[in-house]
C-alpha cells in the first residue's frame, strides 16, 4: 500500500495514480474537501486497486496518527510513503510575517517529519522493509528571492530524508528525494497566468515546464525493484533549470 500526502492534485495525484497503475492500493491525504480527489479516487478504482481519502492537516501530528490509525484499518500494511504536500507564501524577507513561516514549514517540514517517522516505525515493525520518498525542489539548492521559508523548507527535508536513509538502511526501509523544477500544476496559476507560464516555460532549457506524470514516473522508479540499490539519493527532474542559462 502506498501513502501521498498532498494528493488531491498536480504531482500528487500524478504519483497517486502511477503508483496505482504499478499495482499499488492507496491512501490519498490532502486538506482539501473530499470532493477535490473525486477524479484522483475514481481513476485509481478503475484501474482495480483500492482507494481510501483522508480529508487532513500533515502538520497536525493528533491528525496524522488517526491517518495512519486508519490506513492500517483499512488496509492493514504500509510499504510506500510519499511527502508531497506542500504550500508556499511568496513575499520579500522584510513583508514575511511569522505567522507565514510556520504555515509553510508546518506543511512542509513537519508533514514530511510526522508522516515518516509513523511510516518508520510501522515499517520497523512489519519486518519486511518499504519505502519512503519525500518530493524536495530545485528551491532547495538555488535561492530563488521571495520563499524564504519554502526553499528553507525544501532543504531542511532533503537533509532530514539522507539522515532517515542512513538510519533506516539497516531495516531494509530506503529513502529517497525527488528534486522537480517548474512543474506545470494547478498551483502555479496561483502565481502566474497561462501567458507568464507558456513564455517563461520557453525560456528554460528544454523550453518547457515539466509535468506531474514525470515527477510521478521519477517516484515510481524509486520505489521499484529497479532502484533496490538506491537509498538516501536526490533524483533531479528540473528540465536542467539550475543549469546556466
Amino acid at each position: 500500500m502506498g501513502l501521498v500526502t498532498g494528493g488531491a492534485r498536480g504531482i500528487g495525484e500524478a504519483v497517486a495514480i502511477e503508483l496505482a497503475a504499478n499495482g499499488a492500493d492507496i491512501v490519498v491525504c490532502d486538506i482539501a474537501p473530499p470532493a477535490a480527489a473525486s477524479r484522483t479516487i475514481e481513476i485509481i478504482e478503475s484501474g482495480g486497486r483500492r482507494a481510501l481519502y483522508f480529508q487532513g492537516d500533515v502538520g497536525d501530528r493528533s491528525c496524522m496518527e488517526e491517518l495512519f490509525a486508519e490506513a492500517d484499518r483499512v488496509f492493514g500494511r504500509l510499504d510506500i510513503l510519499v511527502n508531497n504536500a506542500a504550500i508556499n507564501v511568496r513575499k520579500p524577507l522584510v513583508d514575511l510575517e511569522i505567522e507565514d513561516v510556520d504555515k509553510v514549514w508546518s506543511v512542509i517540514m513537519w508533514g514530511a517529519f510526522h508522516c515518516s517517522q509513523l511510516a518508520a516505525r510501522r515499517m520497523i515493525a512489519r519486518r519486511e522493509g518499504g519505502n519512503i520518498v519525500t518530493i524536495s525542489s530545485v528551491h532547495a539548492v538555488r535561492a530563488f528571492p521571495l520563499s524564504t521559508a519554502y526553499n528553507a523548507a525544501k532543504a531542511a527535508v532533503a537533509h532530514m530524508a539522507r539522515t532517515w536513509a542512513a538510519e533506516l538502511a539497516p531495516h531494509r526501509i530506503r529513502v529517497n528525494v525527488v528534486e522537480p523544477g517548474w512543474i506545470d500544476t494547478p498551483g502555479e496559476r496561483s502565481f502566474y497566468t497561462e501567458d507568464q507560464i507558456r513564455e517563461s516555460g520557453q525560456k528554460l532549457p528544454l523550453a518547457r515546464l515539466g509535468s506531474p506524470e514525470e515527477i510521478a514516473h521519477a517516484v515510481a522508479y524509486l520505489v521499484s525493484e529497479d532502484a533496490a540499490y538506491v537509498t538516501g539519493s536526490c533524483l533531479r527532474v528540473d528540465g536542467g533549470i539550475v543549469l546556466p542559462h
